[in-house]
């Protein structure tokens, strides 16, 4: 039994503080504390968590110059930035993420990612399936359902429904500057077959979209007086024709979300502590971005939205504005200039990711929340003629924290010279079917009908990751 010596003062029931401690050692069964200890771990790795945050890099981020750097190398694969040792001996990151260097017990990273294509599309990182219909400037790939797959978010409200009343299962944050969603192809909440009561809530629509804000985009959530004043005037209308009376499961789960304070709270910023925003860097001068603008607040609204009761909340990171970058825009794609773009880039998703990892850890949500990043495909390992890398849809990387998983480690190996999975290839729907696991669902016995009345299981053959899960 613990004992911990001091006075004994009473509490107002006449029982002594050290009373109270016998009799809470008596209740626990007489257990050691290490014994406690190893039961409260057990039962984290146990217990259904609350939802995910994922951040997706559209374009294909450079992996080898992030998690799996080559110093050994030639130099036209090497690259130009130096590993830097991490908080666990043995890993290392690139010297452009000190950020996530200290908080490396955290996070898992995943050097054998493999199982997509060369395909501009970042359909499997919301799905978990290569397939999908012909989409702008995307090729029809074979195998989907009619209705097509369906997100992560949309499964979620499928098999769950909405966590807190008012918030939607799965709230989609990513920018709709420029001609974003050419990158994205889809959106990445998308219900698929499932059907459009299970639609994400997609905060920056303006065309399109399932569900929306009533003439609110993310430029104007920072304006508190216009937040309120576009969620009033639906709230006026609502009351004056009535529309709260015989609406279906889609028009309900959007009256509810767009009738509650609780989202809209979430997703205003002027209600957040400016020490909190200073963390993120959203009160920092950026003069060597374009006109000093960042999506750094991305990072910030994907925790105060998964905090107020999402289950899936989706951002894509990139400079600003998020775009093609033939058209001078940003996202992943270097073909070209890949050290300098990577200069401007990785330093502000360092400071974002591992803000918003530290964040969920000091709230105590780290164990309930589980965050992944990564992109559609890698890039080559040999540095093309305009300093830039190419397509490489054979091995890639991620990027996983929270969730009860088991974290500070490396998953798999490339190559020597970074060309394909060497150790431990790592299937990105094992990703999948280790977050499903986390969230409750077997993907084993788990099957979803599409509109052609044929089930499917989530992830094929594939199952959770022991090195994650056990």
């Amino acid at each position: 039994m613990l004992t911990i010596p001091g006075i004994k003062s009473s509490y107002c029931d006449g029982i002594t503080r050290r009373s109270c401690l016998q009799i809470g050692s008596l209740a626990l069964g007489g257990l050691s504390l290490p014994e406690i200890l190893r039961a409260e771990s057990e039962s984290k790795s146990d217990r259904k968590i609350k939802g995910v945050i994922m951040v997706i890099m559209p374009g294909g981020p450079t992996h080898l110059d992030m998690y799996d750097l080559k110093p050994d190398a030639p130099s036209e694969i090497r690259g130009e930035f130096d590993p830097i040792a991490t908080k666990v001996p043995g890993m290392e990151v690139c010297e452009l993420m000190p950020g996530l260097a200290g908080i490396a017990d955290k996070l898992s990273l995943i050097r054998s990612l493999h199982g997509f294509q060369n395909d501009h599309n970042t359909h499997w990182c919301t799905t978990g399936r290569k397939s999908h219909d012909e989409m702008a400037s995307s090729p029809l790939i074979p195998g989907f359902p009619p209705g097509g797959w369906p997100s992560l978010g949309a499964i979620l409200s499928k098999q769950f429904g909405p966590r807190v009343a008012g918030v939607s299962p799965a709230v989609d944050l990513v920018p709709t500057d420029a001609d974003a969603r050419f990158i994205m192809r889809i959106g990445a909440t998308q219900p698929g077959f499932l059907g459009s009561a299970h639609a994400g809530f997609e905060v920056g629509a303006v065309d399109r979209r399932n569900l929306r804000l009533n003439g609110v985009s993310l430029r104007r959530l920072g304006d508190r007086r216009e937040l309120l004043s576009s969620f009033d005037r639906f709230r006026r209308q609502v009351e004056i024709d009535g529309l709260g009376d015989g609406i279906d499961e889609f028009q309900n789960q959007a009256f509810e979300v767009l009738t509650s304070p609780r989202l809209a709270e979430a997703l205003d910023l002027s209600r957040e502590d400016s020490a909190v925003k200073k963390r993120y860097g959203l009160e920092e001068q950026y003069p060597n971005e374009r006109t000093g603008k960042t999506y750094l607040h991305q990072f910030l609204l994907a925790r105060r939205v998964i905090e107020a009761g999402a289950r899936c909340v989706t951002i894509a990171f990139s400079r600003w504005p998020f775009g093609r970058m033939a058209r001078g825009d940003y996202n992943w794609d270097w073909h070209k200039d890949n050290f300098n773009e990577a200069r401007g880039a990785l330093p502000l998703f360092d400071l974002g990711l591992s803000t918003m990892i530290s964040e969920l850890d000091e709230h105590g949500m780290l164990d309930d929340i589980a965050v992944v990043a990564w992109g559609e495909f890698g890039r080559t390992p040999k540095i093309n003629a305009t300093a830039g890398r190419d397509h490489w849809p054979n091995v890639a990387g991620a990027l996983l924290a929270g969730g009860g998983m088991q974290h500070g480690q490396m998953i798999g190996t490339s190559s020597r010279l970074g060309h394909e999975p060497h150790k431990r290839p790592v299937h990105f729907q094992e990703v999948f079917a280790s977050l499903y696991q986390r969230l409750g669902i077997d993907v084993a016995t788990t099957q979803l009908t599409d509109l052609g009345g044929r089930p499917h299981y989530l992830v094929g053959k594939h199952r959770s990751m022991p090195e994650l899960v056990g």
